[in-house]
């Protein structure tokens, strides 16, 4: 099984486990969450030191360790990526899976069980024809300024979802154009969805048009545009029109 196929694999496994965690009525609120997290990361964690023992991982819910910063190859993974919308029963929320090899986001799969699929590397699906005017992705309960700014300067309009793997995968889907966040992420936020962006063809940087680079001693990433190719230059020129600290 090639690592992408793993990665696919366990996404989907751990986003079934998570729905049927969710039919099962027998929880809700903040309990919900935690028992998702703790489950969707058990089965994450065991399978790739069983099916990868050699590499190292890094996972939002597990104890992290420098030793995987000798490391060629690292996974990187979120169990659940928007707990508040899997928690309110919503779709958009996600499981990431990804391989970084050298730093760079290699391989990966994001789930979006509430939509019944799973994006992958490996299979990228073809882009649809640009929409006009450009759509922009901010989050349900804190857009970002800069975000509404950089909307207001290409004439876009916001669209609000929830969880980053599932803001990523839209404008994979093409119902979105751009997914610009400035509000600060960590390294299992953005790896898979980055990975798959970067296969399907889209643009994948920092908001100022640097690389995105992984399994670092910090595993913050302050900012991120995954975007189409069309509109990676207006972007990153609105942007630095904003002066943002830390680009």
């Amino acid at each position: 099984m090639t690592d992408a196929e793993l990665a696919a694999q366990l996404a989907d496994e751990a986003g079934r486990r998570l729905l049927a965690l969710r039919g099962e009525g027998r929880l809700e609120g903040k309990a919900l969450g935690a028992e998702a997290d703790r489950i969707a990361n058990a089965f994450l964690c065991e399978a790739l030191r069983r099916e990868r023992p050699g590499d190292a991982l890094l996972s939002e819910e597990e104890k992290d360790s420098a030793d995987r910063l000798s490391a060629v190859r690292c996974w990187i993974v979120d169990p659940l990526d928007g707990t508040r919308e899997y928690g309110e029963g919503r779709s958009d929320w996600a499981v990431h899976v990804a391989l970084a090899v050298d730093g760079t986001a290699r391989d990966g799969a994001v789930a979006l069980p509430g939509l019944g699929m799973v994006l992958r590397s490996d299979a990228p699906v073809p882009l649809r024809p640009l929409h006009q005017p450009p759509r922009l992705l901010v989050s349900r309960s804190r857009p970002a300024a800069e975000a509404q700014a950089v909307a207001r300067a290409l004439g876009g309009e916001l669209i609000a979802m929830g969880s980053a793997g599932a803001k990523a995968m839209a404008v994979v889907r093409g119902e979105a154009e751009i997914y610009l966040h400035t509000g600060g992420q960590y390294e299992w936020d953005n790896c898979a969805p980055a990975a798959v962006a970067q296969a399907t063809g889209l643009h994948v940087s920092r908001a100022d048009g640097a690389p995105l680079r992984y399994n670092r001693p910090d595993p913050y990433l302050p900012d991120l545009l995954i975007c189409r190719r069309e509109w990676a230059a207006p972007v990153l020129a609105a942007v630095a029109a904003l002066e943002l600290p830390g680009t």
